[in-house]
């Protein structure tokens, strides 16, 4: 019995919760950060600032801020780092994130802060059908986790279908007096021409989620190579820094664009840099190493109904019944996938407990076998032998 009640202290009961709630928390913390990069990118798009020279630019401030401590921290450890994780990270950063942010800011120039997040929210089912092929998700549809992350996928479906195709009635704007109010209007579709242009920019930004999902799922296989997380986003983040340099060169070729003025645009690239592409892509590699692609993924719906309220709160963008009600659908296709997640690893932890427990068990039988054998040999042995 001291065996078995030796073992079964070794289960990190207290560690596992203490983990998952803290991947709750990040996850969170994650979403309230990327809700006010989609707010004050778009305000400083609308006024004036090239989107690939802003994108350059947040790069490069985030490199600035996780550079430094990398090498302070990390030092050893960059410097062994194979040539083979360096393309892998290179490539990686080249897909999910100068890539997806190139066009998530194109995108955002024609459409609106509000549709930017609605359309986020096809992340979830993007990134779960790229972990199901990987073989990283498992899909049980005879349990109920997984008739419940089915259904959270198809309500979160439902919901982008409501925001796209459903405007309803208009309603009005929670801030009359909004803090960015010097380049928007009060419509939803600031900057959006005509009907086409608003296709393409949620078109673009589609493929700039379907970008994103995949390098999420990228991450999370290449943690298990390289579990350093200050490592990998620091990568990730100078690489890019240095792709959209050539992107925004190659793009915009007058250079008085360059210029920065103490305006929102600094301001949306101090916080995008620093606190977005330095903080959040930390957090994003932690929360994946703890709990795997799809759980952050299911988080971006609440970026969605946060910025609903920011975007009308200091844009005075118009918020219509139709993104309130794929709003709601979006909450419970979160909690849906989520009640799944949940349950899958509560059931994961029993089976786990109980093959620890068994082991426990069998190791104690064969130490007391062992140990009957052992003393048997003793007692039968010749006096010669036995000294």
């Amino acid at each position: 019995m001291d065996g078995r009640r030796y073992c079964m202290n070794q289960i990190p009961h207290k560690t596992m919760d203490a983990a998952s709630k803290k991947a709750y928390i990040i996850a969170i913390v994650v979403q309230v950060i990327l809700t006010g990069m989609s707010v004050m990118s778009k305000a400083a798009i609308n006024s004036g600032m090239s989107t690939f020279i802003f994108v350059f630019y947040r790069q490069a401030a985030g490199s600035i801020l996780m550079l430094p401590l990398a090498l302070l921290l990390q030092r050893k450890n960059a410097w062994s780092m194979p040539v083979a994780w360096l393309l892998k990270l290179f490539l990686c950063a080249l897909v999910g994130n100068t890539l997806s942010l190139s066009l998530y800011h194109v995108s955002l120039k024609f459409t609106s802060a509000t549709v930017a997040a609605a359309a986020g929210n096809s992340m979830p089912v993007v990134t779960f059908c790229l972990a199901l092929l990987l073989r990283m998700e498992v899909l049980k549809l005879r349990s109920a986790s997984g008739i419940a992350k089915l259904t959270g996928v198809a309500l979160c479906l439902a919901g982008v279908f409501a925001i796209a195709f459903y405007s309803g009635p208009a309603l009005s704007p929670v801030n009359h007096h909004r803090a960015f109010a010097a380049h928007t209007s009060g419509s939803g579709r600031t900057n959006a021409s005509s009907k086409t242009t608003w296709i393409e920019g949620t078109f673009l930004m589609l493929l700039a989620n379907v970008a994103w999902s995949l390098s999420i799922v990228w991450q999370a296989a290449l943690l298990k190579e390289l579990p350093n997380r200050m490592l990998v986003a620091t990568a990730l983040c100078v690489f890019s820094t240095v792709q959209s340099f050539v992107v925004a060169v190659a793009a915009e070729r007058n250079f008085s664009r360059w210029q920065l003025r103490p305006d929102i645009s600094l301001l949306a690239i101090v916080y995008a840099g620093f606190v977005v592409a330095g903080v959040s892509y930390y957090l994003q590699a932690w929360c994946m190493e703890m709990k795997g692609p799809v759980f952050f993924a299911v988080w971006t719906p609440l970026c969605f109904v946060l910025t609903i309220f920011c975007s009308s709160f200091f844009l005075g963008e118009i918020v219509h019944l139709g993104s309130v009600v794929g709003g709601t659908l979006l909450v419970g296709g979160l909690y849906g996938v989520l009640w799944g997640k949940n349950k899958e690893s509560q059931a994961g932890s029993c089976s786990q407990m109980n093959m620890t427990t068994t082991g426990c068990a069998q190791d104690e039988e064969e130490h007391n076998k062992t140990n009957t054998f052992e003393l048997e040999e003793a007692t039968s042995a010749p006096a010669g032998e036995h000294v």
